[in-house]
């Protein structure tokens, strides 16, 4: 079955799915600085390079599925918070634009767990309505993507809906690491003394380090980054890779840190030099990126951002392989935009009522 993918990014999600026998045959990815990476990693997907904004519905290949995370930062509990009045909220509806004019057999959306606060109640209830009215069944659920073998704790709510002319809805998988997690040990054990502090500036080893992309920002940890202990534990999952380095958890190495005051916290007295952040490629591990995948950057810091703004790639891996099992048998006739009459054009029409409400 053939899938294109839209914010792609480096391509975490879409390595997922090409893992569960999908061929992801087109991505799009407008930020420049993860083009290298990406085509790099995915030698045979065609790689769109434009804005969804101006990309055309006709322009993008026929396909059995479309994927993607549009940008999260409006509504994110760290971020804006602005959600739909925000431009880069508004992208869920480029995304949703093009899947009412293709009308593929099933679609997943990924995003940050903050679209489920009560300030975007009513813009994400207008998001899943828009997915009914194209024309597909729609299942949504919040899930910790430590509990599918992934060693972090980062929750990401997902849509993924079929065409409801398939007759089918999908259900999510149980968690395969609810008790058992997959620890910082079992997940990075083996990088411990392998890592290299960036050179000045946070530029690049590169073919200088022995791993491949095992490398660490250097500089120093703002008052916001010390109010919290930042050290999880070996016999620990991770906390949430996020997609800057100046806030990547600490090493396991180091002791956890003492509160000194409220909102205060610093490294255990004698211990200060075992305090590291983790390396890109211990992120990547977290992120369970394979070793052979290779993040093309000139500073670390653009590598930090594209892992951390990456779905897992076994999390992706898991919720493709049910899709595949659910829909690769499945024979289904043609002139199914019968389902639907709502096109590309009604969904832009819909996003601009609820934007001038929301504006005005």
């Amino acid at each position: 079955m053939k899938v294109v993918s839209f914010f792609a990014g480096a391509g975490g999600l879409d390595l997922g799915f090409e893992q569960a026998g999908f061929d992801v045959v087109w991505a799009n990815e407008y930020d420049k600085d993860i083009w290298a990476t990406y085509e790099k990693n995915h030698t045979h997907t065609i790689l769109d390079k434009r804005s969804i904004v101006n990309i055309p519905s006709d322009e993008v290949p026929d396909c059995d599925g479309i994927i993607g995370g549009p940008p999260c930062q409006s509504w994110s509990e760290a971020g804006s918070k602005k959600g739909i009045a925000d431009k880069r909220g508004q992208l869920f509806y480029e995304f949703m634009r093009i899947l009412a004019d293709k009308k593929p057999k099933f679609f997943l959306a990924e995003n940050v767990s903050g679209m489920l606060l009560p300030a975007h109640k009513e813009a994400l209830e207008n998001i899943k309505q828009m997915f009914t009215e194209i024309g597909y069944e729609l299942s949504f659920e919040l899930l910790n993507v430590s509990d599918y073998g992934v060693p972090q704790d980062r929750k990401r709510v997902f849509f993924i809906g079929y065409r409801k002319d398939l007759k089918r809805k999908f259900v999510f998988p149980k968690g395969t690491t609810n008790e058992n997690k997959v620890t910082l040990e079992m997940a990075i054990g083996d990088l411990k003394n392998s890592a290299l502090p960036a050179k000045e500036g946070n530029f690049t080893n590169g073919i200088k380090c022995k791993v491949l992309n095992h490398e660490y920002m250097i500089g120093g940890f703002s008052s916001i980054y010390m109010s919290r202990n930042r050290v999880r534990s070996w016999d620990e999952v991770s906390f949430t890779i996020q997609a800057g380095g100046r806030h990547a958890p600490l090493h396991p190495q180091a002791p956890k840190m003492t509160l000194v005051a409220q909102d205060v916290r610093e490294f255990k007295k004698g211990k200060e030099k075992l305090y590291r952040r983790l390396s890109v490629r211990e992120c990547a591990r977290i992120q369970t990126f394979p070793d052979n995948f290779s993040f093309e950057y000139k500073s670390v810091v653009a590598g930090y951002k594209m892992i951390g703004n990456a779905v897992p790639v076994e999390m992706g891996k898991i919720l493709a392989e049910k899709i595949y099992s659910d829909l690769s048998s499945l024979k289904t006739k043609e002139g199914l935009n019968k389902l639907s009459k709502v096109n590309g054009n009604n969904v832009i029409e819909k996003l601009q009522e609820i934007v001038n409400k929301v504006t005005a």
